[in-house]
């Protein structure tokens, strides 16, 4: 029988539980990537308070200094974790700016590893951008074992990434981006929230301080003795295990840092900033009554009903949750419909009082150009799939593994063009130095979950989306990438130049 790519999604929708084949692999429904299973016991679901990551430790105004450093942290209850950490915390510690005032962060590595750091949506010049060649080389020295030697700048101790932060309010991310080892970096700890704000937003009636929770949902194994298991070559070797190529699925979500926590609530509306950090898994999450009042880039103009949300690594939706018609002692658990056993949960919300709430949801949140696709200058495409070359497996864009020093296009600053995206199996693909607007899907209309501005977008088998972008202001070298991790770590990578 011959199924559509939309009747493939919806079966994949109903059928959690089902596998779709790949290389001779059996591959959970709706991941292009493999099952890790933990070697400890897992603990409880829902015996654990939700944390909320701290801020970071601003030096002076507008300038936040963070150091990547060896931790212990406690991830299961009663286990010690070891992780390369920001600040000492996973997730690091949450960066505010503000629009229009520029941010700047001072990152010092005190691991024994280069890292990159890179600021997920920012508008941001290419020198801060997090080039996966641009290393921050450990304060005690580093000498590299095996891997390939390294073309772009080097910068010894600490680095200064400077935000100009002109652009909307949003929900960013900030991760490692070092070539060939993003997904086992990020994967032990090197993740952030940054917040940027501004006065359109401020002056909206929506949920704020503690009913404004930031919700980093991420997915772990473990060792016996709590230590995180990630199947890598080596500790300085590039890429997964031959089994893992496909892209690493934890049996343990995690959100904030904790094992299927639990947030107390009140009566009223609650702000969430959902992200999936995963470093492969995407997430169909169900239970309760989502309006999205932001996606990547920053607000809608309207909010947006949603029975579900699927999301895929680096998306990231802000929704506003009403629980005040329930009544206290009510308990709401978070689905994954993409998930079984251990995964199958996310959270639980737990009403616990009674309270006032002046918030509310404006039917009209922000006004912004909507982009036009005829205006485009021209139609540029970008196809991601498996292939080799030279002999060897990698995931590939337009046919050819990443180069560092090889730019696949080169784009005039404040012209409009439409990039084609398509793929093989299931890709997130993430453009760096703009936003973007979703055009099509499948040469139809938009789903209602690619509304907004964008910098990520969700791709699944065979499929291939339009969009519309303009890039401004930053001249330099800039990437594109799948942001399963293990692909990008596997050459599923390219450059562009804007001039």
């Amino acid at each position: 029988m011959t199924v559509t790519r939309r009747g493939f999604l919806g079966a994949l929708g109903i059928t959690a539980l089902g596998v779709t084949s790949f290389g001779g692999a059996l591959l959970p429904a709706g991941q292009t990537a493999e099952l890790l299973r933990s070697r400890v016991r897992l603990p409880e679901p829902f015996t654990v308070p939700l944390p909320v990551p701290p801020l970071a430790r601003e030096i002076a105004p507008g300038h936040f200094e963070i150091v990547q450093r060896h931790a212990d942290v406690e991830i299961l209850p009663g286990l010690r974790t070891p992780v390369l950490s920001y600040d000492g915390c996973f997730p690091g510690p949450t960066v505010v700016s503000r629009r229009g005032r520029t941010t700047t962060v001072t990152h010092r590595n005190e691991l024994d590893v280069p890292t990159v750091v890179h600021l997920h949506g920012g508008h941001t010049p290419a020198d801060s951008d997090g080039y996966p060649t641009d290393l921050l080389l450990p304060a005690s020295g580093w000498t590299p074992s095996g891997h390939h030697a390294m073309h772009g700048s080097l910068t010894h101790g600490s680095r200064d990434y400077v935000y100009p932060c002109d652009q909307p309010a949003a929900t960013l991310w900030y991760h490692d981006h070092r070539m060939d080892f993003t997904g086992p970096q990020v994967y032990r700890g090197l993740a952030g929230f940054h917040l940027v704000h501004d006065d359109e937003e401020d002056a909206l009636p929506l949920p704020r301080d503690h009913r404004d929770i930031p919700l980093m949902i991420t997915d772990r194994s473990f060792e016996e003795d709590g230590a995180l298991l990630y199947p890598a070559r080596g500790h300085d070797e590039p890429g997964v295990l031959d089994d893992f190529a496909e892209g690493v699925l934890g049996d343990v979500i995690l959100v904030n840092g904790k094992p299927w926590p639990v947030l107390e609530v009140e009566t009223a509306r609650y702000r969430l900033r959902i992200l999936n950090a995963s470093n492969a898994r995407r997430y169909r999450l169900t239970g309760l009554p989502f309006v999205q009042i932001g996606s990547d880039g920053g607000l809608l103009e309207h909010p947006v009903g949603h029975a579900e949300l699927l999301v895929a690594p680096g998306e990231r939706f802000d929704v506003v949750v009403d629980f005040s018609a329930l009544a206290p002692g009510t308990e709401i658990i978070v689905h994954n419909g993409l998930g079984s056993g251990t995964t199958a949960a996310v959270m639980k919300f737990r009403v616990t009082r009674r309270t006032r709430d002046d918030s509310a949801i404006p039917a009209v949140l922000t006004r912004f150009e909507r982009l036009e696709p005829a205006k485009a200058a021209r139609t540029r495409e970008w196809r991601f799939s498996r292939g080799r070359h030279h002999g060897e497996r990698m995931w590939l864009v337009n046919g050819l593994p990443f180069d560092p020093l090889r730019a696949d296009a080169t784009v005039r600053l404040g012209e409009l063009e439409i990039w084609r995206f398509s793929t093989d199996l299931h890709h997130p693909i993430h453009l760096h130095l703009n936003q973007f607007q979703v055009v099509s899907r499948e040469d139809a209309a938009p789903d209602p979950l690619d509304a907004g501005w964008k910098d990520t977008v969700n791709l699944g088998p065979s499929d291939h989306v339009d969009v519309a972008v303009r890039f401004t202001d930053h001249a330099g070298r800039f990437m594109l990438h799948c942001h399963a991790l293990e692909h990008e770590d596997m050459a599923m990578m390219a450059a562009f130049d804007t001039a």
